[in-house]
């Protein structure tokens, strides 16, 4: 099946999901492509965001006479954030995958790593379109309430999915 029927599918039907991809046997070069392309995703996302940001800091700075090469402008900001989505952010969530394996095994769950891995990869990466709708309302409204709870009901989401997932790769 294709990415996108695969994630549409996992919020009716997370096990049976999961379950398919697990049973293509253990894939590291896929679970790799799949985190890779949620912190992609995640990454497109902020755009909206940061090109407001570079506006106001321009529009700023020149009402202040504070000197020009000193503002970050958008493609600085869109390099940083770059780096960070596609090199740190990755390593950071396979420490978290890596950290929930642990966790499970101490409370005597059985599960193994790469399971683990793939499901919070792939919780990722069916989130991401959630976090495409925040960053287009971070771009367009700017900080607020608004953002505060759209991104707090992503999270939401993000955990019960996470959840469900790991639970299946349980079994």
């Amino acid at each position: 099946m294709s990415v996108t029927t695969d994630i549409a599918q996992t919020w009716r039907h997370p096990g049976a999901v999961l379950r398919r991809k697990l049973g293509d046997g253990i894939r590291e070069d896929r679970a790799l492509v799949t985190l890779l392309a949620a912190c992609f995703l995640f990454f497109v996302a902020q755009w909206p965001r940061l090109s407001r940001e570079a506006y106001l800091a321009l529009t700023h700075a020149e009402q202040t006479g504070q000197p020009l090469d000193q503002v970050p402008g958008l493609q600085a900001l869109m390099g940083i954030n770059l780096f960070v989505f596609l090199f740190v952010v990755p390593l950071i969530f396979y420490g978290i995958a890596m950290l929930s394996a642990l966790a499970l095994r101490v409370m005597g769950r059985r599960i193994s790593p790469y399971a683990a891995r793939l499901s919070l990869f792939w919780a990722l990466l069916c989130t991401a379109p959630l976090m495409l709708f925040q960053g287009l309302l971070a771009g367009f409204r700017g900080p607020g309430a608004a953002v505060n709870v759209v991104g707090g009901l992503i999270a939401l989401a993000f955990l019960w999915l996470w959840f469900r997932l790991l639970r299946e790769a349980m079994r």
